[in-house]
């Protein structure tokens, strides 16, 4: 939002310096994004008086100018055809920096003429692209020594606002002259243009609400005999200044409008107009030519401003081309409106609108402004272009807006740490246009029509804070609940950052990725319900929350492999969801790996990807993260997403833990990925918290001074047996002596019968106190098979 101070004075009676607006602006949330001051740039160009402008005599297109500047007379060679005695001009003295020639002035000698600075152009200045002749200020005649700045206009600085999007008040200059006003910086002053313009006509038009509550009222002014054509000097400048072009004097009104009530408005030509004008939702295939010079497609739940015949406007975002105004408009139908400010939105990014109207009512408008931003323009048309205005055309009433709420002046204190008296709350709130009643049930506060951000007393306590100045809230430390420093997060909170760090350290990649995605890439991951369409999305084809984050980093991959990255890893950390509700979604750390495992090397050659290396992954992050990997189980279960026979997931008991795995081939084919690619899928939330030691210290560390004995064992067991099944089986032999069990061989065909398979595991075995005998060794070989035969049926291969 941009304005300048010199605008911002119109509505504002004050005194204080631009520093101080600008500190106070931001102290109440209207926060700074710049100042600019084009005086600063211009400050050295002053006006000059042509003494004498006479022929060069070694050059046939170059005149001696004798000049007089607020420092005496100086002589300057100048090659501008329209140089002559008598003129007054803009000179620039020696060491100026000229902007538009990028040249820092200073004395030379041309063609044997001594020549002290310079006679500019507005090109020279980048005031516009006129270059033909230096600046003439004769007609207006002002002082020599005066700046230029100040003889153009050019000495207002202009300030330009981040707003929020709760503040749509603020998107026009009276509402942030009211936030100054009461913030103690000055006095607002009356409105200019609220003078009411008596109507001498019935309106020709009429107005017909056909589209409910996406535009609940209407109105309109009919003005006959006006003169369109340039708007004010003033006008423009104001315009100009903010980044606006000045069109004509019955847009460049609407535009200030727009920009000095947050009050969009807009202006037909009534003679372009067929009969009434009829405020209804598009038509399937209806298209509109916009001022913009672009035809756009409407639809059913468009709202649109049409006449008997087609579409004029979309409500609250643009008009159309067919009733613009030109130099010929005679008649004119000014419209003041109120729009849904959520249909507003919807329209805006279907059609890919981004328009100053849509701006302010998607935020919303005043429903309070219509009236009175309808006789503002009719006050300021019937000024500067003439005519005769008719009687209001008004149509329908105002959206419901009115409301109240509770307040507890010591709720300020409660919710800041800031006391702030009663009558000092009263003051702000007042200033701020809230409604102020107190009676036997306490104190009951209305916030004013333009605030629909308001909801409840937080909101006024904020409102009151907010002026009060946050600058005055204390700087207290937060209170030592223990003697002994605490964790910085809980272990929930922690999982997060120990499984990106798990999963980078595995040479993958971190990505960030939308929480939306298409609705048919949705149904192919378990998703694509209705329950998880987005309702507003910020994208036609980003229109359902994400069920799973694979999808999202397959996309990625398939950017990143048109790019030339054939083999790569990428992974997220974030949320996916199953439903609406707030317990919903899942914190998910999910990856996904293609192609090759490494570039080519001497050393070792790279090989595919495969399940295994998934597996590898979501175990180093379950394990990072607090999993008690050693006692999950591995079961050949995986989504649809998933290669049914080379996927799988991790489990305690029937708790997932995650899901891993080579990815479908049709999955593969829908992304175009002619190369491998698996992916796996960690459930950070369904990992078990550890149960307190109930104030227990940790035990101290022992270490065996016995070496370990290992023995191998070859068993066949059949061909539906885990590996995992039969190792957990010997490691629960004996929990005491075995201290671990893998796996290193497996086999099948000859001298294995068919549907069976050998699996050889190595078991270790740890002496506790003494050395272990052979008899002891053979106790413990007898009890792993047992425990092997018992849990698997498998047997020790002869």
């Amino acid at each position: 939002m941009k304005f300048t101070l010199g605008w911002l004075k119109e509505h504002l009676e004050t005194e204080a310096s631009l520093e101080q607006i600008t500190d106070k602006l931001t102290m109440l949330g209207l926060e700074v994004d710049s100042v600019h001051n084009p005086a600063e740039a211009l400050a050295p160009f002053r006006v000059a008086y042509v003494i004498e402008a006479k022929q060069h005599p070694n050059a046939d297109r170059l005149r001696v100018c004798r000049v007089q500047t607020a420092d005496g007379e100086i002589q300057v060679v100048c090659g501008a055809p329209n140089a002559r005695t008598g003129m007054k001009a803009v000179f620039a003295p020696e060491g100026s920096y000229v902007p538009g020639t990028g040249i820092t002035l200073k004395a030379t000698e041309i063609r044997g003429e001594a020549s002290s600075g310079m006679l500019v152009s507005e090109r020279e200045l980048e005031l516009s692209d006129d270059h033909d002749g230096i600046i003439d200020l004769s007609a207006s005649d002002p002082a020599v020594g005066t700046p230029f700045a100040k003889v153009m206009g050019l000495d207002d600085p202009i300030i330009e606002i981040g707003l929020t999007p709760n503040r749509g008040d603020c998107a026009g200059i009276r509402g942030i002259a009211r936030d100054l006003a009461a913030a103690g910086l000055g006095v607002l002053k009356p409105a200019p243009y609220s003078q009411s313009v008596p109507g001498s006509f019935v309106s020709p038009i009429g107005v017909h609400l056909e589209a409910g509550d996406a535009c609940p009222m209407f109105v309109g002014r009919y003005i006959r005999g006006v003169k369109n054509g340039p708007s004010p000097a003033w006008l423009q400048r104001r315009l100009k200044a903010i980044g606006l072009r000045p069109i004509s004097a019955l847009v460049d009104i609407t535009n200030y409008f727009t920009f000095d009530r947050a009050r969009p408005l807009h202006v037909f030509d009534a003679d372009k107009v067929h009969g009434d004008i009829h405020v209804r939702f598009g038509k399937p295939g209806e298209m509109l030519e916009a001022l913009d010079g672009r035809t756009y497609t409407a639809d059913e739940t468009m709202c649109m401003i049409a006449d008997e015949k087609l579409g004029e406007a979309f409500g609250g975002i643009m008009g159309g081309e067919p009733s613009g105004c030109s130099e010929e408009t005679v008649n004119v139908f000014v419209e003041s409106a109120w729009f849904d400010p959520v249909r507003t939105a919807a329209t805006g990014r279907k059609l890919g609108i981004h328009s100053d109207a849509r701006y302010r009512f998607e935020r919303g408008v005043d429903p309070q402004s219509l009236a009175s931003g309808a006789e503002a323009a009719a006050q300021m048309i019937t000024e500067l272009c003439g005519g005769e205005a008719s009687e209001p055309v008004i149509a329908g009433q105002e959206p419901a807006w009115k409301r109240s709420f509770g307040f507890r002046p010591e709720r300020v204190a409660q919710l800041t740490g800031v006391s702030v008296d009663k009558a000092e709350a009263r003051q702000t709130l007042e200033a701020l246009g809230f409604t102020w009643q107190e009676g036997c049930q306490g104190i009951a506060v209305a916030p004013p029509s333009w605030r629909p951000d308001v909801h409840g007393e937080a909101d006024l306590v904020e409102e009151v804070i907010r002026v009060h100045g946050y600058d005055a809230i204390p700087i207290v430390p937060l209170p030592r609940l223990s003697s002994l420093p605490q964790p910085a997060m809980t272990e929930q909170q922690a999982r997060r950052p120990r499984a990106r760090r798990a999963l980078a350290g595995r040479g993958l990649l971190e990505a960030v990725t939308f929480s939306f995605l298409p609705k048919a890439q949705a149904a192919k991951f378990g998703g694509g319900e209705n329950k998880l369409t987005v309702a507003n999305p910020i994208s036609e084809d980003l229109n359902q929350m994400r069920p799973s984050i694979l999808p999202n980093l397959l996309d990625a991959a398939v950017r990143n492999r048109n790019f030339g990255q054939r083999s790569g890893g990428l992974f997220e950390v974030g949320p996916q969801y199953r439903d609406p509700s707030a317990g919903g979604q899942d914190l998910m750390a999910s990856g996904i790996r293609w192609g090759q495992t490494g570039p080519r090397h001497w050393a070792e050659a790279p090989r595919t990807v495969d399940a295994f290396d998934a597996k590898a992954d979501v175990l180093a992050a379950l394990e990072a993260a607090g999993a008690p990997v050693a006692n999950a189980q591995v079961a050949a279960e995986a989504p649809g997403w998933y290669h049914p026979g080379q996927s799988g997931s991790i489990r305690l008991g029937k708790v997932v833990l995650a899901t891993f795995g080579a990815l479908h081939p049709a999955i593969l084919r829908d992304y175009d990925i002619d190369a491998a690619a698996v992916g796996f899928e960690c459930f950070l939330d369904n990992i078990p918290v550890p149960r307190a030691k109930g104030g227990k210290s940790r035990s101290l560390l022992k270490v065996e001074p016995l070496l370990p004995v290992e023995r191998d064992f070859a068993f066949l067991v059949a061909a539906d047996v885990s590996a995992d099944a039969l190792a957990r089986a010997a490691r629960q032999a004996d929990k005491t002596m075995i201290t671990e069990v893998s796996v290193f061989d497996v086999y099948t065909g000859k001298g294995v019968p068919e549907g069976q398979k050998s699996l050889a595991v190595s078991v270790t075995y740890q002496p506790r106190g003494a050395t272990l005998t052979d008899e002891q060794i053979e106790a413990l070989g007898a009890k792993v098979v047992a425990a092997v035969a018992k849990a698997t049926g498998g047997v020790l291969r002869g």
